[in-house]
């Protein structure tokens, strides 16, 4: 018998419409037009004979059998992928370890970590990937992920790594080595803007508790990596967290003009999903990771 199943481009237009929550963002994402996206959705609203989504204003709600749908839907289109890229290497991707993170702590912080891991346990392979603090963690394919946040997922367990310190960064090509300037004189240099966390330079003001009324403008970048590469060649100055900049202030590339770093309100979390908290492998890499923070913060004297 022929299954019961709509097409898997329509399929793919539902995810990621749910996904992203815009038509428009959706259609990026699989490079079609909008209207692509709404005859996909459209079709498979009149094959499954029921409404997905809602519109509210200007805004796009799923209804309540459009949410669950979406939700099943997404398990099974990531599980689908899996058994696909199994095919390809030869190996289930079951037997992987994947830990999502922001493409700049991937590069910067975890790869000098992961040695260790890799040498203690070669038997769990790695998987890296992206990943950001609005992770749905029931449905994500990660096993662990990276994350700055409060500390709160939902479907989630999370685990305290270690505080979120801010500082202003500035390569002594712009200002010069020695120069302590007082914070409310940022605002005569270039600044470097995160796209990723727009409101960063805001937040650094409040936490050096500098009132300040003007306008705050700059080369936009979108994450990290990018900025701090921008500010090593005297671009600019840019907000960034400590830990990302430490082999650069270490070799005099950068240096904080504006005095020493302050703790931010976020964290850096260990975060799993609930359904998974018993994988032996998330154990063994949890445990592991809180391990080696617990001897780096000890060597250094915190």
């Amino acid at each position: 018998m022929r299954r019961y199943m709509p097409s898997l481009s329509a399929l793919h237009a539902f995810e990621a419409a749910a996904r992203y929550m815009n038509f428009t963002r959706a259609a990026d994402d699989l490079g079609l037009t909008q209207s692509g996206i709404s005859r996909q959705i459209r079709s498979l609203e009149d094959f499954l004979g029921v409404t997905l989504f809602h519109r509210s204003g200007p805004r796009l709600v799923l209804t309540e059998t459009g949410a669950n749908y979406y939700r099943n839907l997404a398990i099974t289109l990531d599980r689908l992928e899996e058994i696909s890229i199994d095919a390809v290497r030869g190996r289930s991707v079951d037997t992987s370890l994947m830990i999502g993170t922001h493409p700049t702590l991937a590069s910067r912080w975890l790869p000098e970590r992961l040695g260790s891991f890799m040498s203690a346990y070669p038997d769990i392979p790695l998987e890296i990937m992206p990943a950001t603090p609005s992770t749905d963690f029931e449905t994500t394919r990660l096993d662990v992920a990276i994350l700055r946040g409060a500390g709160t997922w939902l479907h989630a367990r999370s685990i305290e790594l270690f505080p979120e310190m801010l500082t202003v960064v500035a390569s002594p090509s712009l200002i010069p080595v020695g120069a302590k300037l007082d914070p409310i004189q940022f605002s005569e240099f270039p600044l470097l803007q995160n796209a990723g966390r727009p409101s960063l330079w805001l937040h650094w003001l409040r936490l050096v508790e500098l009132s300040y009324s003007g306008r705050i403008q700059g080369t936009r970048f979108s994450h990290h990596e990018m900025i701090i590469n921008a500010a090593t060649h005297g671009l600019g100055l840019a907000v960034v967290p400590t830990f990302y900049v430490r082999d650069e202030l270490a070799s005099g590339q950068l240096h904080m003009p504006f005095g020493d770093p302050v703790r931010s309100d976020d964290s850096y979390y260990l975060v799993y999903p609930e359904r998974k908290s018993h994988n032996p492998s998330i154990v063994v890499f949890r445990d592991w990771l809180q391990r080696t923070i617990r001897k780096q913060l000890s060597a250094s004297g915190k």
